[in-house]
């Protein structure tokens, strides 16, 4: 992308990328991508930390269901996500009275329903790991509620809270899918416009162009959280959660309110998907195994999906085992904790880079001889694999590094060899995480869409791309059957996410 953005007839020359910069729809999809993503980031903060006091320090029933029905928006599909609120804003939508359809509103209300997850899982362990007894002393010294949040609480949590809001910030900013279905061509982010260069206009030197910038801005947020996270308090147990008092109630209707913006979406999900003419129907389910218009039948994109995610799991939990061994090890010198430090950020950044742009620079890098690699069947199952490495390695990474060195030294001395110590040591202790961390990418792999539309082969298409399709193509109950096959995706993942769940691994997924 470097050399197609800055040396395009292979001298240097920026002045094609920097005139694509000045162009004024490019300022204006950079401006509405920044301005969309703050205040999706905002809203987000002002849900997801309520909801994350209540999960993880209140003690009340049902306080699991309500992490996970929090959490399963993080791992539907942007499309699914984009289809959900386009139905719930419809004319004849649930909501469809607020006027919200195709109109910024909708994008960011989605945005917020997509990133509260990572508020919730990043910012409540931290919440649940503070020591209560600061706020108590402050509250014994006269400090109301208000202050003893703001003068106490707010900046012990500011490192996770940081953290936080800039990965929000940055998922805000590349949510491809969601993008695409509510705002079209009307309302497009730095995402949507790469492949509106890229496949409408083939304006590969401007596509690149736009990439380079968000490699940047990525590169730099990415770079604030990894300082935040090294900022945050470590070895903290856990404070056991407590009764809610009357003080909580704010905090409670707040994370209702979540609840709902969460449950609202997939309640309207499911009844567009059973309703044709008013009537009550299972016609739209039926007609996913029909062909027409151009559109494979959807059960055929389905097993796609499952085969994909099923080469795109081992592949991102074999790579991500090893990076999270060899970023683990004691490091014997400054200089080696300084390239093992730089060796983990750089296998972070497919967590915030666009998968666009993941699957545009696989586009234009594997194009020719002799690496034309467009129609290998591996290569959409690579790319995912990339978009799920980061998942995998965040959560390995923690428990790996938690394992006294001392007892691989131990086995090492009684005659275990590296292979002994490492199936005796470290698998027995990751093997668990390890399971969920392959649910997680299994979930967002069956899912991705971003890279997958660029590198999808036309007789193999996913169910993200299939779901994209129908609605693309206007024609007798495509709406109805794209809605239909999101409730089997969405459907999919939350299993998926249920399963991950139930094997209890603090800070799964990467958060």
């Amino acid at each position: 992308m470097l050399a197609l953005g800055l040396w395009p007839d292979g001298s240097f020359d920026a002045s094609g990328a920097l005139e694509v910069l000045r162009h004024e729809r490019t300022i204006r999809v950079l401006w509405f991508t920044v301005w969309s993503a703050a205040v999706g980031t905002a809203l987000t903060l002002l849900l997801g930390l309520p909801a994350a006091y209540v999960c993880y320090r209140l003690r009340f029933p049902g306080r699991r269901l309500l992490r996970l029905v929090l959490v399963m928006p993080f791992v539907l599909p942007t499309v699914v996500v984009g289809l959900t609120f386009d139905n719930l804003f419809a004319e004849q939508g649930l909501l469809g009275g607020l006027g919200w359809h195709g109109t910024p509103a909708a994008i960011i209300a989605a945005l917020v329903f997509f990133n509260l997850a990572v508020v919730v899982r990043t910012v409540g362990p931290a919440w649940e790991s503070l020591d209560p007894r600061s706020g108590e002393a402050a509250a014994a010294l006269g400090a109301g509620p208000v202050r003893v949040l703001r003068d106490v609480t707010l900046p012990a949590l500011r490192p996770a809270i940081v953290s936080a809001a800039s990965v929000v910030f940055l998922f805000c900013a590349t949510a491809f899918g969601l993008v695409l279905v509510l705002g079209g061509l009307r309302y497009a982010t730095v995402e949507t416009e790469i492949y509106l260069l890229t496949t409408d206009l083939f304006d590969l030197q401007g596509a690149a162009a736009l990439s380079i910038l968000q490699l940047v801005v990525v590169t730099v947020l990415l770079a604030i959280a990894h300082r935040a996270r090294a900022t945050a308090p470590v070895d903290r147990r856990p404070v056991a959660p407590r009764r809610p008092h009357r003080s909580d109630l704010p905090a409670a209707a707040l994370t209702l309110g979540a609840g709902a913006l969460v449950l609202l979406p997939l309640g309207a999900l499911v009844i567009g998907s059973l309703r044709v003419e008013g009537r009550w129907t299972l016609d739209n389910f039926r007609a996913l195994r029909t062909v027409g218009d151009g559109v494979v039948p959807v059960t055929d994109a389905l097993r796609n999906s499952l085969l994909t995610a099923l080469d795109a799991t081992w592949m991102s939990v074999g790579l991500g085992l090893v990076i999270a061994l060899l970023v683990t090890r004691r490091s014997h010198s400054a200089t080696e904790r300084r390239i093992r430090a730089i060796l983990d950020g750089l296998f972070m950044l497919p967590l915030g880079v666009s998968a666009v742009t993941l699957g545009f620079g696989f586009l234009v890098t594997l194009d020719h001889p002799p690496i034309d690699l467009r129609t290998w069947p591996l290569l959409v199952p690579i790319a995912q694999a990339l978009v799920a490495l980061p998942l995998v390695v965040r959560t390995v990474v923690p428990v790996l590094a938690g394992i006294d060195d001392r007892q691989r030294q131990a086995a090492a001395s009684l005659g275990a060899g590296p292979l002994r110590v490492l199936a005796t040591i470290d698998l027995a202790v990751v093997w668990k995480p390890l399971l969920a961390a392959a649910g997680f990418a299994f979930a967002v792999s069956l899912g991705e869409f971003g890279a997958t539309s660029f590198l999808v082969r036309e007789d193999a298409p996913t169910l993200p791309v299939i779901i994209y399709r129908l609605l693309s193509h206007p024609g007798t109950g495509h709406y109805g059957m794209a809605l239909a096959a999101s409730l089997v995706l969405a459907g999919l993942t939350a299993l998926v996410l249920l399963a991950v769940e139930r094997l209890r691994v603090p800070g799964v997924g990467g958060f």
